[in-house]
């Protein structure tokens, strides 16, 4: 990927991400409240663009920053799709 096309991707991620943000921040919704759900998608939104500064930064990628980003995107979408278990994958991300 060339520069112009990496620095176009991350300024429109920049822009998403503020976006994203002023969102989930609004949303004053609780655990066990209608709202809830739908925060948690926005976080997950957020932390998917999180990934997306992280890979494509750059130099080198950073093992401890793509590590950060998947344990926050398998805790959240662990909410979103029970039964799978996502959360005890995030844990093993640190125990390796």
């Amino acid at each position: 990927m060339n520069d112009v096309v990496r620095n176009e991707i991350l300024s429109l991620g920049r822009a998403a991400h503020d976006l994203t943000e002023s969102t989930y921040q609004a949303n004053q919704s609780k655990r066990g409240e209608p709202g809830w759900g739908e925060k948690q998608r926005i976080l997950l939104a957020d932390m998917a663009l999180h990934l997306l500064q992280t890979a494509l930064k750059e130099g080198e990628l950073s093992e401890e920053g793509l590590k950060r980003n998947l344990f926050s995107i398998l805790t959240i979408s662990d909410q979103l799709v029970p039964g799978l278990e996502m959360k005890s994958v995030a844990g093993r991300l640190y125990s390796a």
